[in-house]
């Protein structure tokens, strides 16, 4: 063997032993579920107002849930925009709005604690108190009144893991942890007044 057949062959057995531990370590990281969607998304209209009801399946990373039993409240925000059609111009931004939920555990208790706003309920278990984010139900959005009942509109909805609202610290973790990235894509819905009055 000639020598620079012997030194290109050690420069690629010694790239091969660097590769090898990169490759084991981009297979050991965490990866989101595929399956983060909005399965279901409901307007409907009552006592004058509309109301958006959606099923939400995801599931928390190994890593959130450990980060959680530590006690670190986790946000999710559901966000829904709604939009009037304009043949002449761009869309009207007609709805905008978001709801908060923050996800907590008592170590000393033992238990979970869920809510929006400064309301905080218990609940048993992770699951129990991921429901309510699971399963949105009656979200007001608007009142009825400020549409138009023959116009179509076109929505969407999404439900993300809000890192914006983690301690500093905690933000930068997010910021390079795939586990954090907890996010459904966004689900389009249309719909009239018209034809949602009960």
């Amino acid at each position: 063997m000639s020598w620079h057949r012997l030194v290109t062959t050690f420069m690629l057995l010694w790239l091969l032993s660097l590769l090898s531990p990169l490759s084991m370590a981009v297979a050991d990281e965490p990866t989101l579920s595929a399956t983060e969607e909005v399965t279901m998304v409901s307007p409907h209209i009552a006592d004058n107002k509309l109301y958006i009801d959606a099923d939400i399946h995801f599931d928390l990373p190994e890593q959130l849930r450990e980060v959680a039993l530590k006690g670190v409240p986790l946000h999710f925000t559901a966000d829904v925009e709604i939009k009037s059609r304009r043949w002449w111009w761009f869309d009207k931004t007609e709805v905008k709005e978001s709801q908060t939920w923050r996800v907590v555990y008592n170590a000393l208790t033992r238990q979970w604690r869920v809510g929006s706003g400064d309301l905080l309920w218990p609940e048993s278990s992770l699951q129990d108190a991921l429901y309510p984010m699971r399963h949105i139900r009656n979200w007001a959005v608007a009142y009825a009144i400020d549409l138009d009942p023959n116009q179509v509109y076109d929505g969407k909805i999404r439900l993300r893991l809000d890192t914006s609202l983690l301690t500093r610290p905690l933000q930068v973790d997010a910021l390079n942890g795939r586990a954090w990235t907890v996010a459904t894509p966004w689900k389009n819905f249309s719909f009239s007044v018209d034809a949602l009055q009960p």
